[in-house]
């Protein structure tokens, strides 16, 4: 799409701004606020900031319905939100490049030209979610994992290089360069940034969005992104706002310091099980009060982080003298730190521990009862004490034969040192590496049926950790670097101990996972591991050492050194003071951008030849990226009124992970046998991550994660439904085709929270494949409720007095869905009427899972991929020669390479 015009700022409000002698243009928020601005929370304070700089002749009315929120702390009105930029990881960026690719495609058979559809603003795209544990204990396990990692995906790397090539604005940081989030932390993150419009530069809050769920960590560092799906931001991409309800505000006040030995992870921890007790579905989540200061950016990013864990859609914490530190030892330039200052003071975007601005509910936590904790062993807001495993696991061996010895129940399967979020806190790994420091001391080793790794979010973590002598402890006791990436935490652990599948195969016993992640749901971290904990590095460590989790970790013996003495956690933990004296060693501010500049200069990514043409070369024999049907101008909305089979009937917690999985793909299934009659490898297929290119080995693996119950009957093995009529046990997507030949249509139908977990929209995409025109559930997680309304499927919540466990449904019966195109509306009523097979019927009325006028419009395009198409060919009939808008970064983003345009 051509570059539109960026709507003029609010006039009366933009003012001047001079740091040091050189002058801004800003939007002034004092005067916009009249008055008010103390009382509103900073994230409202941004969002009031960017539609009076974006929204045009809007403006007025979006900065009154912000204000007018201040009466109640709620509100109807819709506001649009305008990012300054989006980020993406490899396994988001390849479907929506796929996507761009067909779109690009269909434009030219039309006769439209096909380089119109082009990013109106910066994007970056991390290469970090397929890389895999295969090799782990060696010291060439970096090297060899990096190796089979350009091995398996060398022709996914090329698409991302041809998008590179071709696509304004659009930036790939290539594999080695870590985790997008700790890469948008200490790298690309400006807090705030500069742009330049009709040759006068402008000071701007840096605003994101992200197709991940855990964006929100940059919220840690008062900047204001949250996650999306990839379809809403492939709209963002081609110039359509955000449009968001003024949201609610939920205030988290902390007070109190935390106690010795607490760390961040705890905090984490505690916050997400606090704030999963209420309904956080589209709202914001803003922390403030005393105990704010007492924190470290790096603790803040880290129970940002877990945003998506407990539900929301941020945890802000706004700007403060904990910014600046943060960005100065991150190797940020000392003019744009004082820029910093100087614009959050002036704006009123400077954190006042003091104050109390206006929410819609408040929660208080005092950090001084925050205690040493784990989350498990199924779900991440599940919170318990750090010795209270063996009470916590109990359950889940309730009704199992035991199976005891050295080698049974509760043993360590994987400790991991993984993921953004507990890896981007170098206090966090420095207290690893000090645990190992004093087990390596006391002769002390982890058995040998523990698979051990070290997966940093950053590269800089390897020269912080060598510079404090921490980097050889954590390798002599298993814990070297295997790669920069998502690893473990995103389920790419690679193979499990042979001595443990023997011991599963033979004993059935239930080895479990200790990982420093964010998630652990039953399949995640691995297909054969139901259960896991989430733990801070240093426990992470701690468990290893120990073997197993049936043990009180916090008082019981660990393990024996050589001379038959009993080691305690309290022998090996480190003080802060410890803590504190190492970080004085590791940190040097000059390694961020050298660890960064080296990455990115990767030889092996320089050497992948690609394609520059505007429309990609599909390649028919190819099992990574096959052309999409649904990537076209569509068949019209799927709104209307019709009778559906339900299709899969489902229960509550079904995660993305089980919609369509992610990790490794098993060598037997629909997928396997796909990909191996094209030639592949059964015994190497890769991870489904990597392979979400091709909708056809996608479509195949939906559903099939061993955990998911088909309530249709309890006969039906995952990944299969019942055909209606002809009584066949067919793979879903088998089913799918025979309705569709046959001209009926289905739908799904599930319990709470469904689509919660990662932000992946294949698990949209899979469901519009599968011919569904609606999901009932009892209730939605936000990311995915949005990634179905960009496939053109309707999200429908059910009464509290109906729930699928209570519906029982059958494969004959049929849904009746009115849902008229011309009637529906936000948060409206949808009569809905089961049909028996008996002949009974019975009729309730569920609430359309509808936020914003936009989400309409979308769903009676038949998704936003359409609208897409369609606009820019609105846009081509009004005018081909339409200029791209002056906006030169003059900022910190200078850094980057080939730096696209920054709106102001």
């Amino acid at each position: 799409m051509s570059h539109e015009p960026t709507p003029r700022p609010f006039g009366p409000l933009v003012t001047s701004f001079a740091v040091d002698g050189r002058p801004h243009r800003i939007v002034g928020l004092p005067e916009a606020a009249g008055g008010q601005l103390e009382r509103l929370p900073h994230i409202l304070r941004i969002l009031l900031e960017n539609v009076l700089r974006n929204a045009g002749e809007d403006a007025p009315r979006a900065r009154d319905a912000i204000l007018t929120w201040l009466r109640t702390g709620r509100s109807e009105a819709e506001i649009p939100f305008l990012p300054g930029r989006v980020m993406m990881h490899d396994t988001t960026c390849g479907p929506a490049l796929v996507d761009i690719a067909g779109m690009r495609a269909s434009l030219a058979e039309a006769g439209h030209d096909p380089g119109r559809l082009n990013p109106v603003l910066p994007v970056d795209v991390s290469t970090d979610h397929s890389l895999g544990v295969d090799v782990f204990g060696s010291p060439d396990a970096l090297r060899r994992n990096m190796e089979r990692e350009y091995g398996r995906n060398a022709e996914r790397y090329r698409f991302m290089k041809w998008a590179a090539r071709t696509l304004t604005g659009f930036r790939v940081h290539p594999p080695g360069t870590g985790i997008m989030h700790t890469l948008n932390l200490e790298r690309l993150a400006n807090v705030v940034t500069t742009a330049e419009r009709d040759g006068v530069a402008w000071a701007i809050p840096d605003t994101l969005i992200g197709t991940d769920s855990h964006t929100p960590m940059i919220n840690g560092i008062g900047v204001l992104g949250w996650g999306v799906g990839g379809l809403e931001a492939e709209s963002v991409f081609f110039g359509m706002p955000v449009m968001i309800r003024v949201p609610d505000i939920v205030g988290v006040r902390l007070t109190g310091r935390l106690k010795q030995g607490v760390l961040a992870t705890d905090l984490a921890l505690t916050v997400t099980e606090r704030l999963r007790r209420i309904d956080l579905a589209d709202r914001f989540v803003e922390f403030y009060g005393p105990g704010v200061s007492t924190l470290s950016a790096g603790d803040r990013a880290v129970v940002a982080n877990m945003t998506p864990e407990f539900g929301a859609n941020s945890g802000f914490f706004p700007i403060d003298a904990q910014t600046l530190r943060y960005l100065s030892e991150t190797g940020r330039s000392a003019d744009h730190v004082h820029l910093v200052e100087q614009y959050a003071k002036r704006q009123g975007l400077w954190f006042d521990p003091d104050a109390s601005p206006r929410f819609t509910d408040t929660i208080d936590i005092d950090l001084g009862e925050v205690e040493v904790s784990l989350a498990g062993p199924r779900r991440p807001q599940d919170r318990i004490p750090a010795g209270a495993t063996v009470g916590a696991l109990a359950p889940m061996l309730a009704g199992r034969p035991v199976a005891e010895g050295e080698l049974g129940d509760g043993s360590l399967a994987i400790a991991a040192i993984t993921s953004c979020t507990n890896t981007s806190d170098p206090r966090l790994l420095v207290a690893a590496g000090l645990v190992a420091r004093k087990a390596r001391a006391f002769g002390l080793m982890p058995p040998a049926w523990v698979k051990t790794s070290l997966a940093p979010g950053s590269p800089t973590a390897e020269r912080y950790l060598r510079r404090a002598g921490l980097l050889d402890d954590l390798a002599a006791i298993g814990f070297g670097i295997v790669g920069y990436g998502c690893t473990t935490c995103i389920g790419n652990s690679g193979p499990l101990p042979a001595v443990i599948e023997q011991a599963m195969a033979e004993r059935g016993i239930l080895p479990v996972a200790v990982l420093s992640g964010n998630r652990n749901f039953p399949g995640r971290v691995h297909p054969q591991l139901d259960a896991g904990f989430l733990a801070s590095p240093p426990l992470v460590v701690a468990f290893a050492l120990a073997g197993d989790v049936n043990r009180d970790i916090l008082n019981d013996p660990i393990g024996r050194s050589p001379a038959g003495e009993d080691i305690r956690l309290a022998d090996l933990w480190p003080t802060g003071d410890e803590i504190d004296v190492a970080l004085s060693k590791a940190i040097d501010a000059a390694d961020y951008e050298m660890s960064y500049d080296e990455a990115e200069a990767s030889e092996a990514w320089r050497v992948l030849d690609a394609p520059a043409t505007p429309l990609f070369p599909w390649n028919e024999g190819s099992t990574y990226i096959r052309r999409p049907p649904f990537a076209g101008f569509g068949k019209g909305t799927l709104l209307g009124t019709y009778a559906a089979h339900p299709l899969l009937v489902l229960g509550d917690d079904i995660t993305t992970d089980h919609i369509s999985p992610a990790g490794q793909i098993p060598p037997t299934g629909e997928t396997a046998e796909y990909l191996v009659e094209r030639g592949e490898n059964r015994r190497d297929l890769n991870v489904f991550a990597s392979r979400r290119g091709n909708w056809e080995a996608m479509v195949r693996g939906l559903f099939t994660n061993k955990n998911v119950r088909n309530l249709l009957d309890e006969q039906i093995a995952p990944g299969f439904t019942i055909h209606a009529g002809s009584g066949d046990h067919l793979p879903l997507y088998r089913a799918a085709e025979r309705y569709a030949r046959e001209g009926d249509s289905v739908v799904v139908v599930a319990g709470e929270r469904y689509g919660m977990g990662s932000s992946r929209d294949w698990a949209a995409k899979g469901v519009a494949l599968l011919g569904a025109r609606a999901v009932l559930a009892s209730s939605f997680e936000r990311i995915h409720r949005s990634n179905l309304i960009g496939m053109g499927v309707l999200p429908l919540r059910l009464p509290e007095d109906r729930h699928p466990n209570t519906l029982h449904l059958r494969p004959n019966d049929r849904i009746l869905i009115e849902a008229d195109a011309a009637t529906l509306s936000p948060r409206g009523s949808v009569a809905v009427t089961i049909r028996r097979a008996s002949g009974a019927s019975e009729t309730f009325i569920a609430t359309a899972a509808i936020e914003t006028g936009l989400e309409v419009e979308i769903l009676r395009g038949g998704g936003i991929i359409p609208l897409i198409l369609q606009r820019v060919v609105n846009a081509e009939a009004t005018s081909r020669e339409t200029p791209a808008p002056d906006f030169t970064d003059t900022g910190e983003n200078t850094r980057r390479e080939a730096s696209p345009t920054t709106r102001p």
